[in-house]
């Protein structure tokens, strides 16, 4: 059978792609690999409570809504709201003035540098500024600017003017976040308390929009999941249809075939691929392709993706816990950024366990148990969490009475994968369990030790299975990749889906950098925009 259009991933930015082609009337199959749609965005059941496995909200950026009312889904938002604390001092995150909190909490930390503490805080507001213009406005991708004649001339084009003399400012702010912050401070735990948030060389400006992020998350009641699961019914409604438990093993560019690993194949005219960008050019039977000129083009983009690493993963801890969820209400918001001791990671670093030179090389890592399991120990008391907490934002997610807890950290891949290597994979969730769970329970969650029911986790390379994301990563490409494999130019954007192979197309976090929901779901609009026209003009 031949579809308008194969879509391969049903993530975020696949389904985005195909609710707005089907939308068209365009006959549209979507392939996903596992057993659930959403990638990243999904919500699972357990034993009464309900977790998010991906992203623990979405911020809007003038995307997110305008993509929801586009396509006239019932889907309640709520505000999500967000808390950064550093051992016992916790700020809400509600309004703009809430920055004044957040300065006040690390003056007092660190009270010998109030004076760098002032001006990294107006570097964020600066950039806070400029997040209001970069998002102030429901993106024109999702905008009817052919009949909304009042967008076009009350918002767009007086925006636009705002918007370029902008984007000159941000683009100057591609520094990484840690050595931005030296021009500021030469406190390494002050730098420290606001960069390892963030990934290894997340640029600056990336990294300090987040204040104003946090102002805009939003949380679909029912779980994030919500989302992508009303998207499928979208899709499914417009005569769609989305294929779980199907991977696609090879694709014939010449027949424009899609075979997936049971040896089904399906016919495309147009082709989106929503998945990691690394198996596409694996996927391709390159050999099929007889112009010479596409075939070399081809092959240049294969050779240049081939050392690059995804970006940073996370280790998440998910808790059942016989407590009330009030008593996590009185501690912080749902949304909650946590760091339990203001030393941070300065003194906890990678070299400290890598291979050095002179040993026997192969590894990255050392094979000694005792040491990595010390410096677990070391990371897990030092690092920043990230914990969510889904039933203060919507009673249902739990039983009443009980709280589920999802506590996530940075964490490598390349760790993990050394340490089930030598066989004790099992063991290292075990004992990242207890840690995490010791240092919460002496710092800001007292009690949890005691009062857990059940807990289990995941680690990158859970993600990296269950995804299929390169190195088990969460917002695409790494920063360290020299030179990152993706347009990385906000006014490039548009240019983000294409690829060298004919009648295919690209979209989700590894078609653009930085990355994230609203990037995704941009790319899955701006590919489903050149399908529906290239369709029509046939």
């Amino acid at each position: 059978m031949i579809y308008d259009v194969v879509i391969v991933g049903g993530g975020i930015a696949g389904l985005t792609a195909g609710a707005f082609i089907s939308k068209e009337g365009h006959k549209v199959l979507i392939c996903e690999k596992e057993k659930w749609i959403g990638g990243l965005v999904n919500s699972f059941n357990y034993k009464g409570f309900r977790f998010d496995g991906g992203i623990r909200a979405m911020e809007n950026s003038g995307v997110l809504l305008p993509m929801v009312k586009g396509l006239g889904l019932d889907i309640e938002f709520n505000k999500s709201y967000v808390s950064v604390g550093m051992e016992d001092v916790v700020v809400s995150v509600e309004t703009k003035d809430s920055l004044a909190d957040y300065q006040k909490m690390l003056e007092n930390q660190f009270p010998e540098n109030k004076e760098d503490v002032k001006k990294i805080i107006k570097e964020i507001s600066i950039i806070m500024d400029y997040m209001d213009v970069l998002y102030g406005i429901d993106n024109p991708l999702f905008m009817d600017l052919k009949n909304d004649k009042k967008y076009l001339f009350k918002t767009l084009l007086p925006w636009l003017f705002k918007y370029l003399k902008t984007i000159r400012k941000i683009i100057r702010l591609d520094q990484p976040i840690k050595e931005y912050l030296t021009k500021f401070s030469d406190n390494q735990s002050l730098i420290n308390m606001i960069d390892q948030h963030f990934f290894k060389e997340t640029p600056a400006f990336f990294a300090l929009s987040y204040f104003s992020l946090y102002l805009d998350y939003q949380y679909p009641k029912g779980g994030t999941g919500t989302l992508t699961e009303k998207m499928a019914e979208f899709i499914i409604a417009n005569q769609g249809i989305v294929l779980k438990e199907t991977t696609i093993q090879s694709i014939d560019a010449d027949k424009k075939e899609a075979i997936d690993s049971q040896g089904n194949v399906y016919g495309y005219k147009k082709l989106i691929w929503a998945a990691d960008l690394k198996r596409l050019y694996d996927a391709l039977n390159i050999d099929s392709i007889n112009d010479d000129s596409i075939k070399q083009n081809i092959l240049e983009r294969k050779d240049l993706l081939k050392d690059k690493v995804g970006g940073d993963s996370v280790y998440t801890l998910y808790l059942t816990m016989d407590m009330d969820p009030e008593h996590f209400k009185k501690i912080s918001n749902p949304h909650f950024f946590y760091t339990p001791f203001k030393d941070g990671l300065y003194n906890v670093s990678m070299e400290e366990i890598e291979v050095k030179d002179g040993q026997v090389h192969g590894d990255k890592y050392i094979a000694d148990k005792p040491k990595l399991m010390a410096w677990l120990e070391r990371y897990y008391n030092l690092t920043t969490y990230e914990i969510s907490i889904p039933v203060l934002r919507d009673p249902t997610m739990a039983p009443e009475g009980k709280t589920g807890l999802i506590i996530s950290t940075l964490f490598e891949h390349s760790l993990v994968k050394h340490i089930k290597e030598m066989g004790w994979y099992e063991e290292f969730k075990q004992i990242s369990e207890g840690h995490i769970i010791d240092v919460l329970d002496r710092t800001i969650y007292k009690g949890i030790k005691e009062n857990q029911m059940d807990r289990f986790s995941s680690t990158p390379l859970t993600l990296e299975r269950i995804t299929g994301n390169s190195d088990g990563g969460i917002t695409g490409w790494a920063f360290t990749n020299r030179p990152i494999p993706a347009v990385n130019k906000m006014p490039r954007v548009t240019d983000s889906v294409l690829t060298p192979i004919p009648d295919v197309f690209q979209a989700g976090q590894w078609t653009y950098s930085p990355a994230g929901l609203p990037i995704s779901i941009m790319t899955g609009k701006i590919a489903a925009d050149k399908v529906n026209k290239t369709l029509s003009d046939d």
